[in-house]
């Protein structure tokens, strides 16, 4: 579990692309404090595992799935990124309950500065509207944040100078696409409510999927026999 309060801002070193996967290499330092192979680390809101690192880098696997529902499909070398170490269980909860399990994407469309503060404008996935309100908890590539307001298509959140200073929010530009995740009480509501099975599972983002729906079901099946 995360909380959203970023620990340090990284630096893509190193990209090895696959056809429906990626490894990243890191450039990072206070994450890196007593790291082992196997921890969890979120980079821009996705809980990713450690799977190798020296004094100054980490390495991520990212699979088909992850790349299916982030923006990691955008990184490149020397983009920036918010990193945060798994909570520990003594630690302090400042921000909100993050799960590092992003839901889906969403474009920024504007960055306005207001007095001391700056109104960020996002358009998500028209499958993510539902669980987004009006002073509810939303994390933006992991950074726990309020919802200032929402409409039908959109909403805004309202960053301080620190956020702005210490996350790549300081990088952004409107355009840019970013990872979310919305507040899990919502999920769980729907889905206790509800009763249905599952949500509408978003496109995928610039990856082909690489099997069979058919096919993997017939071997589900012949498992569950």
């Amino acid at each position: 579990m995360f909380t959203g309060i970023i620990e340090e801002v990284g630096k893509v070193a190193a990209i090895e692309r696959g056809a429906n996967s990626a490894r990243f290499t890191i450039e990072a330092h206070d994450v890196l404090q007593d790291v082992r192979l196997g921890d969890s680390i979120t980079v821009n809101g996705a809980c990713l595992t450690v799977v190798a690192h020296t004094d100054a880098t980490l390495e991520f696997d990212v699979v088909y799935e992850t790349m299916q529902r982030t923006a990691f499909g955008d990184l490149a070398i020397d983009d920036q990124v918010n990193m945060e170490r798994s909570l520990a269980a003594n630690g302090r909860f400042d921000g909100h309950i993050v799960q590092g399990h992003v839901d889906g994407t969403g474009t920024i469309a504007s960055i306005r500065e207001v007095d001391n503060s700056y109104y960020v404008y996002i358009k998500p996935l028209p499958s993510l509207m539902r669980y987004i309100v009006r002073k509810g908890s939303i994390a933006v590539d992991g950074i726990s944040l309020t919802v200032a307001d929402v409409d039908d298509k959109m909403f805004s959140v309202a960053i301080i100078p620190f956020t702005m200073e210490h996350t790549n929010f300081g990088a952004r530009r409107a355009g840019d696409v970013v990872n979310l995740e919305t507040d899990i009480i919502g999920k769980y509501v729907e889905r206790l409510v509800s009763g249905e099975h599952g949500r509408p599972e978003a496109p995928p983002r610039n990856v082909e999927k690489p099997w069979d729906d058919r096919s993997l079901m017939s071997t589900t099946a012949t498992y569950q026999e």
